[in-house]
């Protein structure tokens, strides 16, 4: 059926609901809206759906969510999986509670229990109770990030990561032989409950969390010393962040911890922020406002799924608040972690941090440092959570620290995936160590660029929207996979690695090698004096980013070197659109 076809059918058919037939009732004569959701499938992709809310094939929805489901159903009884159970949680955005129901009265009706949080939940603490429950699969019903009209669905495995080959690949394809609405099952609540394949899970997974989180904590002796001193400004940007985070910083002892009210309660209009991301600076105007009035040490924000951390450092030289990136937060703990494992029982012979490949050159200088292996992967913390089961599974390797550009890093491997709980506790922990030394965290951040050197990592994007913007972002990847440039603004390209075709081309011999991670549409580019580019399409936004770093001499040269690039190479690209 074509999009037209398509739209009559959801208006006729009576598997769909009234509201469902009224929403679509009121576009109709609008061609583009109706090509729009009908034009496609929501596409189930290697991190399960995301999109914007609404009536149609190509948008989120009760449909989309049970057709889902019912792959995945139908690819856990391919795999002898059924009688374990999926552990489902949710987010604080609109339709996430009946998302997360319609995904768990489906699997009840194919005989597969599920395991629904009571109220909304982290990320990380769903990546848990995969783990802890012995489930075969977790769902967790968020967006992270993205603009209130949007939710997701994202899908984890039995090693609590998000699913990475063979199982994505085969649930997708059982997601795709799913084309009968009317033949997708579901059931009653009550009846789900009453023959035991429902069930209600909340503090039986919180507590062992929580406790599991605190177990990371190296130095309970600076806490101690310094939990009525230290002054932190914390908001869940309407999330759920809100209650696990404030939790765990007071077990661990800290007295001094104030919430932006505005923010604080659940709200999936995110009301009191315009764009509830971390990296955003907007989402930290009522914080640092805060800040100023308590005189804070630092001011956290985690995303609505309280994966990703947002952080600023005060600097008591200039009084005023400087904001860390993902880089600079993630390498600020990477070296406190390592260095302070080192001082108090020893780096392993095979300790190991992992990091992707759109993450800071400094992450590998750190690692070099304490004499730890270094191990790059994809973009997407589910490549970090596979290299953790392949430790477990070889016995070879000890997971010491990961994390990713966007605010994502993990301590410990309670969970398979970012943890934002976790990194509050242990920025607030490295906040009390170094002001014991007399220090702040901006006084540790410049010890390291002294010591590693002056590195400076940003990103641009590209925002094309539409079937017409996702076909450009495909021209733009071609061209420039067709045509490797020589240069990228004041920089030589060294060498050129293509993730889809796994090659890795020397330009200076013509020596082209295999890139060793599994196929992705990426392109990187390694360029001289510890320079670099990295292009790929996101795989959540209608966007096409450009990941690079540089390497200065100070802060400033730092600084200059980056912008430069960053002209560069949306200059190079416009070229080509």
């Amino acid at each position: 059926m074509d999009y037209k076809e398509m739209y009559q059918e959801w208006l006729t058919n009576p598997v769909f609901d009234e509201d469902t037939k009224a929403e679509l009732k009121a576009i109709a004569g609008d061609e583009k809206e109706i090509r729009e959701r009908f034009y496609m499938d929501l596409e189930f992709g290697t991190a399960g759906l995301r999109g914007v809310i609404g009536a149609g094939t190509n948008r989120m929805n009760i449909y989309t969510v049970r057709k889902a489901t019912q792959g995945l159903a139908n690819y856990i009884a391919s795999v002898g999986g059924r009688e374990r159970g999926v552990a489902i949680a949710y987010d604080s955005r609109r339709m996430s509670p009946e998302f997360a129901d319609e995904a768990a009265l489906c699997l009840a009706a194919n005989g597969i229990k599920a395991y629904v949080f009571e109220s909304l939940r982290p990320t990380p603490e769903l990546s848990y109770a995969v783990r802890k429950l012995g489930c075969i699969a977790g769902i967790n019903i968020t967006a992270s990030h993205n603009p209130p009209e949007y939710n997701g669905y994202k899908v984890y495995w039995e090693d609590g990561a998000q699913i990475t080959p063979p199982h994505d690949t085969g649930i997708m394809s059982e997601v795709k032989k799913v084309t009968d609405y009317s033949a997708m099952k579901t059931m009653d609540k009550d009846a789900a409950v009453k023959a035991g394949v429902y069930e209600v899970i909340g503090a039986n997974i919180d507590d062992p969390y929580i406790e599991e989180l605190k177990k990371q904590v190296i130095h309970w002796d600076s806490i101690k010393e310094q939990q009525k001193n230290i002054k932190i400004v914390y908001s869940p940007l309407h999330g759920t962040g809100n209650i696990p985070a404030r939790r765990v910083l007071k077990e661990l002892g800290f007295e001094n911890v104030y919430v932006v009210k505005e923010q604080e309660l659940p709200d999936g209009e995110f009301p009191a922020v315009s764009y509830p991301n971390p990296e955003a600076k907007e989402a930290f105007a009522l914080g640092l406002k805060l800040a100023k009035e308590v005189d804070a040490d630092l001011v956290l924000a985690t995303d609505p799924d309280a994966d990703r951390l947002g952080c600023y450092v005060k600097d008591t030289k200039s009084g005023e608040y400087i904001c860390l990136t993902g880089n600079m937060s993630g390498c600020l703990l990477e070296d406190y972690e390592l260095s302070q494992i080192k001082a108090t029982r020893g780096i392993p012979e095979d300790g190991a941090v992992v990091s992707t490949i759109v993450t800071t050159n400094m992450a590998g200088a750190i690692a070099r440092a304490f004499g730890v292996r270094f191990i790059e992967v994809l973009t997407g913390f589910k490549f970090i959570g596979q290299q953790i089961l392949g430790f477990e599974q070889s016995g070879k390797g000890s997971y010491l620290f990961g994390f990713e550009e966007s605010y994502g890093c993990l301590i410990g491997t309670h969970a398979r995936d970012k943890d934002a709980i976790v990194a509050t506790m242990a920025l607030c922990e490295a906040a009390a160590y170094y002001k014991s030394q007399g220090k702040t965290l901006w006084d540790a951040m410049i010890d390291m660029y002294e010591k590693y050197g002056y590195y400076k990592d940003d990103i641009k994007s590209i925002t094309l929207k539409g079937i017409e913007g996702l076909q450009k972002i495909q021209e733009i990847l071609n061209t420039l996979r067709g045509n490797t440039p020589e240069k990228i603004g004041d920089y030589t390209v060294l060498s050129a690695r293509d993730y889809k075709l796994d090659t890795v081309k020397n330009l200076q011999t013509g020596e082209v090698t295999k890139t060793g991670l599994p196929n992705s549409n990426v392109l990187y580019y390694d360029l001289n004096d510890d320079a670099w580019l990295c292009v790929r399409p996101s795989g959540t936004e209608p966007k096409v980013k450009f990941y690079y770093g540089v390497k200065g001499t100070s802060l400033e040269d730092a600084d200059k070197k980056s912008a430069a690039l960053g002209e560069q190479v949306l200059a190079m690209i416009e070229k080509m659109m």
